[in-house]
């Protein structure tokens, strides 16, 4: 361990730190009134006509998301990133030549393969996850 790293941990003591719960009711309150929201918006929408939902759809289409491409991911401990360096490796959790997922606003999407289009990376589409973009109204 480099002197940075073991002024670091000495410097970072959490044993007087304690987490206290967010209050019950408050938790339950906020989780009713959620389920309320939810089931009103069930409620309207089966009783719309296609036209009230196109225009709805033509107000959704203009909100902005983030696409982001996950190429893999890793789960280590704190202790072991602080000893990574220039030369580190460190191993992820897809095989080479799998397909990368597609999150939008973190959301799964589906699942792509990388290419190249006019000198510029792009996407090719091979697996489409509808179900879950009703997570993105969330």
């Amino acid at each position: 361990m480099s002197d940075q790293q073991t002024d670091l941990a000495q410097e970072l003591n959490f044993d007087d730190f304690t987490l206290s719960e967010a209050p019950k009711s408050e938790s339950a309150e906020n989780q009713t009134r959620e389920n309320n929201i939810r089931y009103d918006l069930q409620q309207d929408s089966a009783s719309e006509s296609p036209l009230d939902k196109m225009r709805k759809m033509s107000l959704f289409s203009r909100i902005p998301v983030t696409l982001t491409l996950e190429v893999a991911s890793v789960e280590i401990s704190l202790a072991e990133l602080m000893t990574v360096n220039n030369d580190s490796v460190i191993e992820l959790d897809k095989l080479a030549g799998e397909p990368l997922d597609i999150k939008v606003n973190g959301i799964l999407f589906g699942k792509a393969e990388v290419v190249v289009l006019n000198d510029k990376y792009g996407l090719r589409i091979i697996e489409f996850n509808s179900k879950d973009l009703g997570e993105l109204a969330r």
